[in-house]
């Protein structure tokens, strides 16, 4: 671009800035509008992403294949003889038991999760009497490391523990809810045998054999379920995109006026408008002038809301949790987990929103000045 080309619209932006302040109210609204939408599309995609990747990231150490045993179609207790089989299936690296089970506190009216530390989790070992608290647990009873815990158990019986330590809120995602324990006292609190346990966790080799092991242990146990790593992250994917749509729904109306503002703009000019293009025709301005003049225009409101509104999405998402979001989103429950998002954000996505934002308003502007700029000055001023 030459010089005289610059100066050319660095001028017509000079104008249009003008001309801007002269409909400075009615300028002020779109933009308000406009940066509303975008702050809250933003602010879901943000988010959605944000969290799909650090679920990801944290299932990444899930299980390659989880074996549950089913009677009459619902999850029971998988009793020991089932590990001797699963274990010795060629490619199965390791096989163990795992302890896990649900109940409800009347104290704070939420279900905590009760779980057995496996033999890789090093850095929650613990002896008989001890317990580690998940965030919201801890956050919730005003539970503190040192401090004594006490729950009741299904049978009516208190267990009484020790806090060893209370989890980072880094690990909140997946374990706000959750109370670690010893073998021992797990089935002391739900009172099991010794020679059963929730499921199965088979460790394996060479992850592109999973399919094959499942499908050899399948022969062994015809009664059991196996659930691989991959149909986690499905799932949890098909539930933040339930979630998310859910929420773009709760937004039709914020999308809808939008929409609404932009055929405004396609349908038609005001007066004023029509007889400022009439008087630019009349002292000289050719037709693309006056489009150049009214493109900048539209591209200048458009990109500052869409620049607004996505800084504004960043800071409320990364910086201040999403507080708007996350009981959508995150899910609903007593026991909310309470951690920060590390910033993530898809350039596909953000692309998407600028062209799907962007773009039809500032053509919406320019085809309504295109029809009056080729019109005769005399009869569109009249």
């Amino acid at each position: 671009m030459n010089s005289a080309v610059l100066r050319r619209h660095l001028n017509l932006i000079d104008f249009t800035l003008s001309a801007m302040r002269r409909r400075l109210w009615r300028n002020v609204m779109l933009f308000a509008v406009y940066l509303v939408l975008v702050f809250l599309l933003a602010s879901v995609m943000f988010f959605s992403h944000a969290i799909r990747r650090e679920a990801a990231l944290m299932l990444s150490g899930a299980p390659e294949i989880t074996v549950q045993r089913l009677v009459m179609g619902r999850h029971d207790l998988v009793p020991l003889s089932y590990l001797d089989k699963v274990g010795n299936i060629r490619g199965v690296q390791k096989a163990y038991g795992r302890l896990w089970g649900y109940f409800y506190d009347q104290g704070t009216r939420a279900n905590y999760t009760l779980m057995v530390p496996g033999p890789d989790a090093k850095d929650y070992q613990l002896t008989k009497g001890q317990a580690i608290l998940g965030e919201g647990i801890a956050r919730v009873r005003g539970a503190k490391k040192g401090r004594i815990l006490t729950i009741t158990s299904p049978t009516g019986k208190p267990l009484v523990m020790r806090i060893k330590d209370v989890m980072m809120p880094d690990s909140a995602l997946v374990g706000s809810d959750l109370i670690l324990v010893t073998e021992v006292d797990f089935r002391r609190f739900f009172n099991l045998p010794p020679d059963v346990y929730t499921d199965l966790v088979l460790k394996v080799r060479n992850t592109r054999e999973v399919s094959t092991i499942v499908g050899k242990a399948s022969y062994l146990l015809p009664d059991a379920r196996f659930v691989t790593r991959d149909d986690i992250l499905r799932t949890y994917e098909a539930i933040f995109s339930w979630r998310e749509g859910l929420l773009l729904a709760l937004l039709a109306a914020v999308i809808v006026a939008f929409a609404i503002l932009v055929f405004d703009k396609a349908s038609g000019l005001s007066g004023e408008e029509k007889r400022e293009i009439g008087i630019l025709k009349a002292v000289g301005w050719d037709t693309g002038d006056i489009l150049a003049m009214k493109f900048w225009e539209g591209a200048l409101v458009s990109l500052l809301a869409f620049l607004g509104g996505v800084l504004a999405a960043y800071a409320h998402v990364f910086l201040f949790d999403a507080g708007l979001l996350k009981p959508v989103l995150q899910g609903w429950g007593v026991l909310y987990p309470d951690f920060s998002l590390p910033p993530s954000i898809d350039g596909l996505q953000l692309a998407t929103l600028a062209f799907f934002t962007i773009v039809p308003f500032t053509a919406a502007t320019i085809v309504p000045i295109w029809r009056a700029a080729i019109t005769d000055p005399e009869q569109v001023m009249r």
